[in-house]
């Protein structure tokens, strides 16, 4: 396969794969931390009138969603990538972290959530995810 071909490929996966496990643990999350009564969390509205009622639990499932979403990106990306794995990996942290945000603009939650989100969640999992993929490699 072509390189450029395969490498496009590389992150289109590495999106899909992040996005699909970083849903499925919000969903996980809502069934494990139930959410407030009343509060209905596929409506931005209702999330930004409540969001101050949130408790620390309800935040280990979002933040949980944000990482393992891009390591799972990341490492995607870089395992199928036919060069620069590394960067492919960090690529997909930053496009996360650009997700995250965006959501932190939309949706203001607590200053230590946002900080420990922006922070923890994208670029070291991307970094994480790429260390994983190509193990002492140096790409």
């Amino acid at each position: 396969m072509n390189p450029i071909l395969r490498n496009i490929l590389a992150v289109i996966a590495g999106i899909a794969a992040g996005m699909v496990v970083n849903m499925g643990l919000i969903k996980l999350g809502m069934n494990i931390i139930p959410p407030l009564e009343g509060v209905d969390p596929a409506d931005m509205e209702s999330l930004k009138k409540n969001i101050h009622l949130f408790q620390p639990k309800h935040f280990i499932f979002p933040f949980l969603a944000h990482a393992i979403g891009t390591l799972v990106g990341a490492y995607f990306a870089a395992r199928l990538a036919a060069s620069h794995q590394m960067k492919f990996a960090l690529g997909i942290g930053a496009f996360f972290l650009l997700g995250g945000i965006t959501m932190v603009m939309s949706l203001p939650g607590p200053t230590w959530f946002n900080i420990l989100d922006l922070v923890g969640a994208y670029i070291p999992m991307g970094w994480l995810g790429g260390k994983m993929a190509t193990g002492n490699q140096a790409n």
